[in-house]
């Protein structure tokens, strides 16, 4: 792993002092950030770890400590210092608990999505850059050239990927994280509620895809906030629809 440039060396003064296990944990987290570290990943020995951060042995020793305390890291005895896998114990339960064909759970999902993308689109309007606008309109064609297929696999890849590009426009990594975790969410719907089944048009979406990417590039909140309510509400009619036909079409069937 590549060693750090230069790092700030640690306050001299008294006005300016922090313990040298914070200076210390605050590098080591900086330091998984900057070699791209996943969960799981293993970091350096204690020893190699105390010099990639330019500190004391003694210091970061505490310093894994406190980490792992706040659960950061994950220290196994006679194996190493590992980046720590998150709880994200409230998605946890949702999985647990969402049954991905309850009308009621269905809404309730759709229904913070519609809240968490409209703000996305908003943030995205305001912030992004060309790099990002240009990924955006080429995820928005993605999808229209996979729903003019009729390609319900692509289309639901390129669906993702669309939403996944806003939130990175909006440039904020705790939205970007949620809609992650929502779309897990879609995706059990999609295939459990749906059986794989589109939910609705996929030419209608597509082209509500085009149209928030051309808001965004725009820097038109507004228009970008209203399209993309209108195209989350879309979508959660056409999932209601198709779920409740697949549910009394096997009432009927039993009866």
């Amino acid at each position: 792993m590549s060693q750090p440039s230069a790092l700030p060396q640690e306050p001299s003064s008294e006005a300016a002092y922090r313990p040298g296990y914070e200076i210390a944990a605050e590098r080591i987290l900086e330091y998984i950030v900057r070699e791209e570290l996943r969960p799981g990943d293993r970091l350096p020995t204690e020893k190699d770890l105390a010099d990639a951060v330019q500190m004391s042995r003694t210091v970061v020793r505490e310093a894994v400590k406190i980490l792992s305390a706040l659960k950061r890291l994950s220290v196994q005895k006679g194996r190493g210092i590992y980046v720590a896998e998150p709880e994200d114990a409230p998605w946890r339960e949702s999985f647990a608990q969402f049954l991905p064909a309850d009308l009621g759970q269905v809404d309730q999902m759709f229904e913070f999505r519609r809240h968490i993308e409209s703000a996305t689109a908003r943030l995205a309007a305001q912030r992004a850059v060309p790099a990002q606008v240009k990924a955006l309109r080429e995820a928005a064609q993605l999808s229209a050239e996979a729903a003019a297929r009729d390609d319900i696999e692509a289309f639901t890849r390129d669906d993702e990927q669309f939403h996944r590009e806003v939130a990175a426009a909006a440039a904020n990594m705790f939205l970007s994280a949620t809609i992650e975790s929502v779309q897990r969410l879609q995706r059990q719907v999609s295939i459990i509620g749906l059986a794989g089944v589109a939910g609705g048009s996929l030419v209608a979406a597509a082209e509500q895809h085009l149209q928030i990417a051309h808001a965004v590039a725009s820097g038109d909140e507004e228009q970008a906030v209203a399209l993309m309510t209108q195209h989350i509400d879309m979508t959660m009619r056409q999932f209601q629809e198709e779920i409740r036909h697949r549910v009394f079409s096997r009432d009927d069937a039993s009866s």
